[in-house]
């Protein structure tokens, strides 16, 4: 256990993290911001929900704080693969700047370039980005980077999914090969490794929990159920566990937006998130259910890595993810910052070879149960089903 005021902040930057009420570091935080503020290079390779924003973003600005050199060129740019993502982790500087000067921009596409150009006009000593709106100011020359200190690049294993690393090599040229850059992953490929010989320099690797393993704060379980009973599942799953907020996974936007209707009609109050809503809509969204005007939002992947949202007490999984690698990600959006929380995942025989992939993945099985009370139709996965209570952690929401 460590005090954020052991690890060398400054005082602006502690006065804002004892605002929002934490005084013990995660331990990526502990390991990862004394290295920062030292100067070195960082390769920090850990689990959704370890806490990695504020591992960066505070020594960030503490060294900013303390240099007290004001430009209008960019002093820390930080790259993230996704519009939301930029927008939370921009969200994050503000809050944890509030006692000091220093001024935060963000660039993203999916919105007009005209207020994102005026705030480049002004200067930012912090800039967040996504690849390709940064590449296009870039290529206009209208962001200048030849003054940045200090690159951190975010959910790099999510960035080399969605194929920005052509981009992240582009921009990475623009920056000036004296710099401190920060890598942050929740899991490590072997391009990522690659990666790291050409933009770090003799960085200090920090790893915390085993890269394939969900939290082990998160209780997961399997629901095995006939296909034309998967919504009845849900709606009985909703029915008896007491929750605070659910995620709900679906593979499809129709899928995620057909399973929100369902559920609006069973008078549930739920958000929709996925590529095919507007960024207004995905920011109403993500705002709504943050605050607890919907009690569930329903989401394809593009909500799975990286969007931090506290307070999720359950995932459901309403599709099995293909990808192991998913599933993992899924369920790390719940059990977050050390509290506990519970992933319920719906299965029905089509899924039997997904889920093995997922448990030799995560190197363990996963129980099957029974939601106690709900009329089976039969299916031979049920066979070995045990029922089973299901585990409550906190108080359903008010409607």
């Amino acid at each position: 256990m460590t005090d954020f005021a052991d690890l060398g902040l400054s005082p602006e930057t502690l006065k804002a993290v004892a605002d929002t009420g934490y005084t013990v570091a995660t331990p990526i935080q502990a390991q990862a911001i004394p290295i920062a503020l030292a100067g070195q290079d960082v390769l920090g390779i850990a689990q959704t929900g370890t806490g990695k924003t504020a591992a960066f973003t505070l020594p960030m600005l503490s060294m900013l704080e303390k240099g007290r050199a004001r430009a209008r060129m960019p002093r820390t740019l930080i790259l993230e693969p996704t519009r939301e993502l930029a927008a939370q982790v921009e969200t994050a500087f503000r809050d944890y700047s509030r006692f000091t000067d220093l001024n935060i921009g963000v660039v993203y596409g999916g919105v007009g370039f005209g207020p994102q150009r005026e705030m480049i006009k002004k200067g930012a000593d912090v800039l967040v980005a996504t690849p390709g709106r940064l590449n296009d100011f870039l290529s206009n020359r209208e962001i200048d980077l030849s003054g940045l200190q200090h690159l951190i690049l975010d959910e790099m294993d999510r960035m080399l999914d969605m194929g920005f690393m052509p981009q992240v090599r582009k921009i990475v040229e623009h920056c000036p090969k004296a710099r401190q850059t920060m890598l942050f992953s929740a899991t490590m490929p072997p391009e990522i490794e690659y990666m790291t010989s050409w933009v770090m320099s003799k960085p200090e690797i920090i790893q915390i929990g085993i890269q394939h393993s969900p939290a082990d704060t998160v209780t997961h379980a399997l629901y095995p159920v006939a296909r034309e009973q998967k919504f009845d599942v849900l709606l009985a799953l909703l029915t008896k566990t007491d929750f605070l907020s659910v995620l709900i996974f679906c593979r499809t936007k129709d899928g995620a937006d057909r399973i929100a209707h369902q559920l609006k009609e069973a008078k549930h109050s739920v958000a929709v998130l996925h590529s095919n809503r507007t960024q207004r809509e995905r920011m109403d969204a993500l705002e709504g259910f943050k605050s607890g005007k919907y009690e569930i939002m329903v989401a394809t992947d593009i909500a799975s890595r990286g969007i931090d949202i506290a307070g999720v007490s359950h995932v459901i999984n309403y599709d099995v993810p293909m990808h192991p690698e998913d599933y993992v990600h899924r369920i790390g959006r719940t059990g977050r910052a050390q509290h506990i929380g519970d992933a319920f995942t719906i299965m029905t025989g089509e899924d039997v070879q997904d889920v093995n992939k997922i448990e030799h993945f995560i190197g363990q099985k996963i129980d099957r149960l029974k939601v106690e009370g709900f009329d089976y139709l039969y299916t031979a996965m049920l066979d070995t089903t045990p029922h089973h209570p299901i585990r409550r952690v906190g108080k359903r929401r008010r409607r």
